[in-house]
């Protein structure tokens, strides 16, 4: 057993003012963060500044990272960053089958310390990872593309809101249920009946985490401080192109968890070697009794098919839908829709990929705009937005691997290209591969066209789909939502039946809907503590990051219960 340095007294001296303030964001679903944003907002207080962070992350390449974990077979590596350099690093290989037992080996004093004092030693873990963002940016932008400042804000403060949010959710969920009643039952003139009972949230067992190359730590986070803070252990897989954030994340994790006296192997990495795929074999494991998985359809109805030992949490792929029908901005729309199309390349669960224009055209505070003028303005929005090639990278990152790259090209052939794809050079990586998005048009009518826009086409790939009317639109969004599932839905309307229809779907087909964005937010991004990512009410997604569904069924509440003493 480890000795604590870190005392459950202190840990919540220090941190329940921050848990108490997220329990009110969760519940008042209004703005709030205590992870800030600037990158210049760090270097004080023992965080790492920008040069202390990259040079911290340059210690990382071509290092070993050991991180102390039992069952140690070997070393794996070969993650090679988009932007064209390979990083080096080596990962503890692990036998599972000694790993896995020495996971469960410290549950029994987790399950006891309680939900308190679970969310405090989680949010040292967040806080922690915190005062490293600058170096964990860097990881993040070398394993997934993202470029350097989207990585710092979606793969730091963003990540950390959502893993802090869990904890949060899973402590309110915990604590519903009293520690323990006194019962007592009237029996007219006999005795009352009176029982002590105790109530205890126990783990399910074993969690693990099935790690994405494209956000690691923003769509890691959730479940594994969810599985944490319920008492679970944690065993994180990650994407074998983007290991380096979750390995790093598991390092501080371990820390924190032997300073405060538990079982460090309470949170584990299960690296692979090339090809080995280990994530079938982990899944059906009967140790592990609940996934949390982002990534491939096919995949994620794998594990909701045969994972049957687990509780099984999913996000998988869905086709993203915008229903242009009016705007009294019309400038603001496509300012708005150019941002989105363009962000992280397109490579976001929440990217917009079918635009339903009416082929009539729609009505506009510039006058009425034919199909083809708002193809050809929102082609020319794209344009002006990353004209600049500076600018370009900073938006766009680098594609994430040769698939999104395959999918981009194959897209110039699927109809009229409104818009082109072309390449730019980063100035520092020359060996990124960076390209700008591409829209086509699509006619809704068509059924050799269907297949391109009723499947998803992950990456910098959008379609301009022309319908018969507004109404017709709204028919194809059902229809797109129930049968392909959909992350996001956007709508631009100044008709009020409109509105309405678009709003009716997303509520019959549980789909997250944004309205008439023309200003700073976008449909592709959510806030921590307001915004839903995902419903779990269509084929996209089984789960919504976060809600009371996401946390409360990790763990169980058991009863103990005997007779009050001195009474019958």
């Amino acid at each position: 057993m480890a000795t604590a340095e870190l005392t459950a007294h202190e840990l919540i001296a220090k941190h329940r003012p921050t848990l108490d303030q997220a329990l009110e964001a969760i519940r008042t679903r209004a703005y709030w963060s205590p992870h800030p944003e600037h990158p210049k907002a760090y270097g004080e207080s023992g965080s790492l500044d920008a040069a202390a962070g990259k040079a911290a992350f340059d210690a990382l390449l071509g290092s070993r990272l050991d991180l102390g974990q039992p069952g140690t077979d070997g070393w794996v590596g070969g993650e090679v960053s988009p932007y064209g350099i390979e990083l080096g690093v080596e990962y503890p290989h692990a036998a599972l089958d000694e790993l896995l037992p020495a996971m469960r080996s410290g549950m029994r004093r987790w399950r006891d310390a309680g939900a308190e004092t679970r969310a405090v030693v989680c949010m040292e873990i967040l806080k922690r990872i915190s005062d490293r963002t600058h170096e964990f940016a860097h990881a993040v932008m070398h394993t997934s593309g993202q470029a350097f400042m989207m990585a710092l804000q979606a793969g730091g403060p963003h990540a950390q809101d959502r893993g802090l949010e869990a904890v949060a959710y899973a402590y309110v969920e915990q604590v519903r249920t009293p520690d323990n009643a006194e019962w007592t039952k009237p029996q007219g003139k006999r005795d009352p009946l009176a029982l002590n009972k105790r109530f205890t949230p126990v783990p399910r067992g074993i969690a693990l985490v099935i790690g994405c190359n494209t956000f690691p730590t923003w769509n890691g986070y959730p479940g594994l401080f969810a599985s944490l803070a319920t008492g679970n252990a944690v065993l994180v897989k990650p994407h074998p192109r983007a290991v380096l954030p979750l390995a790093l994340t598991v390092q501080v994790a371990r820390q924190v968890l032997t300073e405060a006296g538990f079982d460090a192997d309470l949170v584990a990495l299960a690296a692979e070697r090339p090809g080995e795929g280990i994530a079938k074999a982990l899944a059906t494991r009967p140790e592990i009794r609940i996934i949390d998985y982002t990534g491939s359809t096919e995949f994620g109805d794998w594990l909701e098919a045969n994972a049957r030992q687990a509780q099984v949490y999913t996000e998988k792929a869905g086709v993203n839908t915008v229903v242009v029908d009016s705007t009294d901005d019309y400038k603001g729309m496509l300012s708005n829709l150019a941002f989105s199309l363009s962000l992280y390349s397109g490579q976001m669960c929440t990217t917009p990929q079918n635009l339903l224009i009416p082929r009539d055209g729609i009505r506009t505070d510039q006058g009425p705009k034919t199909y083809d003028e708002v193809v050809a303005d929102l082609a020319r929005a794209v344009d002006g937005l990353l004209g600049d090639d500076a600018r370009a990278n900073a938006l766009l990152g680098a594609l994430v691997n040769p698939d999104v790259k395959a999918r981009l090209e194959a897209a110039h052939g699927l109809g009229e290209v409104a818009l082109a794809s072309r390449e730019i050079t980063h100035p520092e990586f020359p060996g990124a591969v960076v390209r700008t998005p591409v829209l086509v048009k699509l006619d809704g009518a068509k059924p050799d066209d269907e297949a391109a826009y009723m499947s998803e086409c992950f990456g910098p790939v959008s379609f301009a789909v022309a319908v018969d009317s507004a109404a017709d639109a709204v028919e194809l969004l059902r229809r797109t939502v129930r049968e392909k599932g959909a992350m996001t839905v956007g709508a631009y309307t100044t008709d009020e039946e409109v509105e309405q229809a678009v709003q009716e779907v997303c509520f019959e087909e549980a789909a997250q809907l944004s309205l008439n964005l023309t200003g700073g937010v976008y449909v592709n991004q959510t806030a921590a503590f307001s915004d839903f990512h995902g419903s779990g009410g269509n084929p996209a997604a089984n789960a919504a990051l976060c809600d009371g569904a996401f946390v409360a069924n990790r763990f169980r509440v058991v009863e103990v219960r005997r007779e009050a003493q001195g009474l019958s």
